[in-house]
């Protein structure tokens, strides 16, 4: 008997053993590529816009991917990213419906997939001081013998990876790009500079532009019409267009067409006015840009002599190079609440920067008009006259009787509806009193937005010239463009390129602090400004011969200032004590939390699950005896 229940056992733990190998082989089948993305942002979870474009694609694709496998043997960092967009490419490949093919090719020096490498546009990075390169790029095809490509896969751009192989998608599936116009006052494309007579380089933001779209030059001076192919018209910086130009970019706007204008109060990029013999006539110079006209007949309200400024959203800057940062009222560092997240070309950025911007309003006399805020300040923010700005010597003046709103100014908006033309008096076949349909016009209140110094770091990598981005500024021109281009699917990837994560407490105690700090020191000027008029007073009333001999009067009110102003140093010094310990406390709270309280919980919670279990498993027994 014994014999048979050991024999029993065994075969009950064979078939235990074999069902679960079953079970593990269908799992392993059923549930292949299944996975549960717990991270913030869902980052390893593809964008509804690249799941749209991979769909869409009718023709087959062929991607390759060039990669250095045996020559990175040493190269760990690189490696653990060429893993991360290899199963990027196969993800997207299980979405593709089988349109999407996959190479993986390994260019060993001096083959064949070397030469077809650099054929297909890629670039091989020197890894060593013995000139050793590798190869991490992806080129495509599609079927129509269309190529693109994708250089050298950076390794600090992991978090672009996705919009990246997304738009080598959809430059592949749609091989004729929409066509844009381009109006500018600023200095953004690549040009000869007789300063320095050298090339300058295109900004970073008009290479997005020429990577994704067909971009034409128009010229403001000799502008009479604006062809129909053109779906988008960009303005940046337009100043006393003539009205034959301002009568084209209203025609092209009633009659359909989508406009895109940056305008600016004080743009820092106007070179304008520029004399290399003259500095101070640049620094005079006007470098605002309207277009009144067209917005008197739109019903837009805008001030091109007024500045925004937010103490609540001032970045800091250096005014030199012996000198601290300071906090620059008129220079914003818009956040996730400022933007309006339920538009699909702000819905995921995460910071924008500005310098000097404007604002715009609808004007009271709207006839159904709207607009809609696409970024805008807090609610904490003021204005001033453009003109304290030149030669600002001390961020800190533009705080002086500042006065808050209490409501955010809009810097950024979309106009649309029944727009009404600018010249009614003008006549002809084609000419248009009102649009027919709703009209999608986009003005963006800053040009200094799109300059490079305010979202991108250029750097050389390598011997490469690589861009590496700090805020999403070209994420919103480009989806700007994008969006009222007519394609929408790369917007929703493109916006996750940034996982910035300020320290958002930490930056509401420094404001807290420096708003007491400063105004200690206007308690302390005030004060002097006091002793002095007393001083002057009290000497007013001696005798020549006792101008230079302080009186008891003048003695004491000098003494009383002057033991004033050693308390009213120490209050600061106790603000800036406090700031510190304040800092130090909630560092000291996160570390007690993480270091200690987290595993804390976690040991009580495995602990509680084993005695619940032990608990059950006894009054199971006690149920069965």
């Amino acid at each position: 008997m014994s014999f048979n229940r050991k024999a029993l056992s065994g075969s009950a733990l064979v078939v235990l053993g074999v069902l679960f190998v079953a079970v593990l082989l269908l799992v392993n089948v059923a549930l292949r590529g299944a996975r549960i993305d717990l991270t913030q942002g869902r980052l390893y979870t593809l964008s509804d816009g690249t799941r749209n474009i991979l769909k869409s694609i009718d023709e087959p694709i062929n991607l390759y991917f060039f990669w250095s496998d045996k020559g990175s043997q040493e190269i760990p960092q690189v490696r653990a990213y060429a893993t991360r967009v290899r199963e990027m490419l196969e993800e997207m490949a299980s979405h593709a419906n089988g349109k999407l093919h996959l190479q993986f090719i390994d260019p060993l020096p001096f083959s064949e997939d070397e030469d077809r490498a650099a054929s297909m546009g890629l670039q091989a990075i020197p890894v060593s001081a013995a000139g050793d390169k590798i190869f991490l790029g992806i080129a495509g095809t599609n079927s129509t013998n269309g190529q693109a490509s994708i250089p050298f896969l950076q390794p600090d751009k992991e978090a672009f990876l996705e919009y990246d192989l997304a738009k080598l998608i959809h430059q592949l599936e749609v091989p004729n790009k929409p066509v844009v116009g381009l109006l500018t006052g600023l200095p953004i494309e690549a040009d000869f500079d007789p300063a320095t007579r050298q090339m300058r380089p295109a900004w970073a933001v008009d290479q997005q532009w020429r990577q994704l779209f067909e971009v034409r030059k128009l010229d403001g001076a000799t502008l009479k019409s604006i062809d129909k192919d053109i779906s988008v018209l960009i303005l940046v910086q337009p100043k006393k267009l003539p009205d034959d130009a301002l009568y084209a970019i209203d025609q092209f706007v009633l009659r359909g067409g989508h406009l895109l204008a940056f305008i600016d109060p004080d743009a820092q990029m106007d070179q304008s006015g520029a004399d290399p013999n003259n500095p101070m006539a640049a620094m005079m110079a006007d470098k605002s840009s309207d277009l009144p006209k067209l917005f008197k007949a739109w019903h837009i309200d805008y001030d091109p002599h007024k500045v925004v400024i937010d103490r609540a959203r001032a970045l800091s800057i250096s005014m030199g190079e012996a000198q601290a940062p300071v906090r620059h009222p008129a220079i914003l560092g818009l956040g996730e609440d400022d933007f309006n997240h339920e538009d699909v070309v702000t819905a995921n950025l995460a910071t924008i920067n500005l310098s000097t911007a404007g604002f715009i309003e609808l004007a009271k006399g709207a006839k159904g008009e709207k607009l809609e805020p696409l970024l805008q300040t807090s609610s904490d923010a003021s204005s001033v006259a453009s003109d304290r700005l030149r030669m600002l010597a001390d961020p800190a003046s533009l705080l002086a009787d500042y006065t808050p709103a209490g409501s955010p100014f809009v810097i950024a908006g979309r106009l649309s509806g029944l727009l009404d033309s600018a010249f009614p008096e003008r006549k002809g076949p084609d000419h248009l009193a009102q649009s027919k349909q709703d009209a999608q016009v986009v003005i963006v209140a800053d040009t200094d937005i799109l300059s490079d110094r305010m979202w991108v770091q250029v750097r050389s990598f390598l011997g490469q010239s690589l861009m590496n981005a700090f805020a999403n500024n070209g994420d919103f021109a480009v989806n700007l463009v994008d969006n009222l281009a007519g394609s929408g699917d790369l917007i929703a990837i493109r916006g996750r390129a940034t996982a910035q994560r300020p320290f958002t407490t930490v930056e509401a105690i420094k404001r807290s602090a420096d708003e007491r700090f400063r105004a200690k020191e206007q308690d302390l000027q005030r004060e002097l400004s006091d002793t002095e008029r007393k001083l002057t007073e009290l000497q007013s009333g001696k005798s020549q011969d006792q101008a230079m001999v302080l009186s008891p009067e003048q003695k004491g009110e000098l003494d009383k200032f002057l033991k004033r102003k050693v308390e009213i140093r120490k209050e600061l010094r106790a603000v800036r004590r406090q700031l510190d310990a304040q800092i130090e406390s909630l560092g000291t709270r996160l570390k007690i939390i993480n270091i200690l309280l987290m595993p804390l919980l976690v040991t009580l919670a495995a602990l509680g699950f084993a005695w619940w279990r032990a608990q059950r498993r006894r009054a199971a027994q006690g149920g069965k005896s």
